[in-house]
């Protein structure tokens, strides 16, 4: 564990078993993740990112190497990053570090970044249609089920809770006669073309841009992105230009989410935001580490820190590196 808790810390899981709201005040109640890995070794890499690697007939280091050589060409990007980060609050290795992740470990980066635009457009002449057995998305989230998210008033509060509820109520179970399958939520209904899809510099997934639209467009004044139009949200994901504020939007959530459900502030830690890039369901796991934490507490055992995983690892261990290219 890197460091220790604070009193503050401790203060901030106590009042939250009792009920008490803390996280209003985060000077008081919030504890610093500093720099650095938490895990002296590499976290296992999934098998399946393994597998990728050797059917591209390249290895983990050469495709860093690639995303790397493409961050330093072009000098566009990197300003556009800047000035996005700026625009969200965040400091820049934060968006490096996703970007380098996916192209480390998911995809092969290509020579420049324009590159997504074009690869893209063959995409984007076919129809989209975000559905699942013929039932569209907007259909769908119409079920009765869905009631509770009604009354939600923001687009990451809405598909956050329209995700819990697909996991709860309909994930691997059979429902009005129809079978779902044992998925994610944007796996099932927002991957048109085939499973694993992400796209862009930031490899970003439809669902995620869903989430982020009201926050992009508060902080860019874009305009939002909607469901029903299956084009828009991948022309959104795929142009460099337009993606990278919805990477940004995503990793100043995750911040945002730590603040505010495990009293947490990750945003000194560029690991542990690239590893919920990674993961996802940021607010679902601050809640599940709050939670660990409490009942730690209650036993009188050490608290533990947020965990970076094997992605997440690789950027904190390259830190240095990756903001020399600021």
């Amino acid at each position: 564990m890197n460091g220790s808790f604070r009193t503050s810390t401790k203060f901030a899981i106590a009042s939250a078993m009792a009920g008490i709201v803390v996280f209003s005040t985060p000077a008081q109640a919030l504890e610093i993740l500093d720099p650095g890995n938490q895990n002296t070794e590499q976290p296992a890499i999934p098998g399946a990112s393994k597998n990728r690697t050797k059917a591209l007939k390249t290895s983990f280091d050469k495709k860093y190497q690639k995303v790397l050589r493409l961050l330093r060409n072009d000098k566009k990007l990197i300003a556009d990053i800047k000035s996005t980060s700026q625009k969200f609050d965040i400091d820049p290795i934060h968006m490096v570090g996703a970007i380098v992740g996916e192209h480390t470990y998911n995809v092969d980066a290509l020579d420049r970044a324009q590159s997504y635009y074009i690869k893209a457009l063959s995409y984007v002449k076919s129809d989209i249609d975000f559905e699942y057995n013929g039932e569209t998305i907007a259909d769908f989230v119409e079920r009765s089920q869905f009631e509770p998210c009604t009354k939600l008033t923001t687009s990451l509060a809405l598909w956050s809770c329209r995700e819990e509820i697909w996991n709860s109520e309909f994930r691997g179970k059979k429902v009005d006669g129809t079978a779902y399958p044992n998925n994610r939520f944007s796996a099932v209904f927002f991957q048109p073309f085939y499973a694993g899809q992400t796209f862009g510099i930031g490899q970003l997934n439809p669902l995620t841009a869903l989430m982020m639209t009201d926050k992009v467009s508060e902080v860019t004044g874009a305009r939002k992105i909607d469901a029903a139009n299956g084009k828009e949200v991948y022309g959104t994901i795929m142009d460099p230009k337009k993606t990278l504020p919805y990477i940004a939007a995503t990793l100043a959530s995750s911040i945002e989410a730590y603040k505010s459900h495990a009293g947490y502030d990750i945003s000194y830690n560029p690991g542990i935001t690239a590893t919920l890039y990674n993961t996802g369901s940021p607010i679902a796991r601050a809640r599940a580490l709050l939670a660990k934490n409490e009942k730690r507490l209650a036993r009188g055992k050490p608290l533990i820190a947020p965990q970076e995983n094997y992605y997440g690892w690789l950027i904190n261990d390259r830190e240095e590196e990756l903001r020399s290219l600021f």
